[in-house]
């Protein structure tokens, strides 16, 4: 991905109808101190002088601002004394190439009392569809808490997309598990590719219950409350995050069903292979012995006559086609 270009985006509104469009963040400190006015302002691929204004001008926390741009960041919210930060992933899983491929975009969040900042250092995480969200829910008026349940929604909304385009990915490979002509490599290679793309889809669903429980924790404990008849929209919220975490936990059990199978299937068309190859191998022994028993140099009945030629012969055919009838009976060849 190529690196983004540094912006700023912003909103403002006053009971849910928006009164300021894309203002800078030199002003941000002046819409904030507005009485009944929400602030919204995105800072994509902050400069050092973004990151100076929110450390110094804006009094965020040093850590949390270290935070909003450390690379390999795990998802988290803390509490600091002048607001909330939390760190999330969006997910993605890509379609049109054979094996799966997740892709994670990262937005960070400082929570104010009237107003939240986001950070994104690229623009993996579509802010307009969550802007859009924001927008058509008509929860603006609840204040910060609706900005961050819209935020949040959003990308556990994302995460069961992904969760739910790997369980059918891994109907597919169940389908081509047990097919007779399918390649083993193939196959391989997509369950490792399905297991990789796994493990880092549950290193950011995972930790999402803990971020929602102190978001809400967060919400009851401020010296300000947010605004409590969101509490039910945060309770399904957590709802939400709990199936996507338990959705995970079973797509883990049945990539590792596959995985197994899949070792046990080889291991049993192995056996079938060595088992025909040991019964062809018999029926083949069979001419070689009695080619051998009438190639000695001694006199036996029918030696250097066409009634030894009839008699090898004969026996080579009944015993070929006898031990062929046996195996093929139990199923060996």
């Amino acid at each position: 991905m190529l690196d983004a270009v540094s912006s700023i985006r912003s909103r403002a509104w006053r009971d849910g109808v928006e009164v300021a469009v894309d203002f800078p963040l030199a002003d941000l400190d002046a819409w904030l101190g507005r009485e009944d006015v929400l602030v919204w302002l995105d800072i994509l691929a902050p400069s050092p002088e973004d990151l100076a204004v929110l450390r110094d001008e804006l009094g965020m926390d040093e850590l949390a601002v270290e935070d909003a741009v450390e690379p390999m960041e795990r998802p988290k919210a803390t509490r600091h004394a002048t607001h909330s930060f939390l760190t999330c992933y969006s997910t993605t899983i890509e379609t049109g190439t054979r094996n799966a491929r997740l892709i994670t975009g990262r937005v960070s969040a400082f929570l104010l009392k009237d107003g939240l900042i986001t950070v994104r250092p690229d623009d993996t995480v579509d802010m307009d569809a969550i802007l859009r969200r924001w927008q058509e829910d008509g929860l603006l008026h609840s204040g910060v808490a609706a900005l961050v349940h819209g935020l949040l929604d959003h990308l556990v909304d994302g995460h069961f997309e992904a969760i739910g385009k790997m369980d059918d990915e891994l109907e597919d490979l169940e389908d081509l598990l047990f097919e007779p002509s399918g390649k083993t490599s193939i196959l391989q290679q997509r369950v490792f590719a399905m297991r990789k793309a796994l493990v880092e889809l549950r290193r950011v669903v995972l930790p999402m219950r803990e971020v929602v429980t102190s978001v809400m924790r967060f919400r009851s404990e401020s010296d300000r409350p947010l605004a409590t008849d969101l509490d039910g929209n945060f309770n399904d919220l957590y709802d939400h995050v709990i199936r996507a975490a338990e959705w995970t936990e079973s797509l883990r059990d049945m990539v590792s069903s596959i995985f197994e199978t899949q070792l046990s299937l080889q291991d049993a068309r192995l056996n079938e292979v060595m088992k025909k190859l040991a019964g062809w191998g018999a029926i083949i022994a069979v001419p070689t012995a009695i080619t051998g028993w009438f190639g000695q140099n001694l006199p036996y009945p029918g030696f250097s006559a066409v009634s030894g030629l009839i008699q090898s012969s004969v026996l080579i055919v009944f015993g070929s086609v006898g031990l062929f009838a046996v195996f093929r009976k139990f199923d060996w060849i």
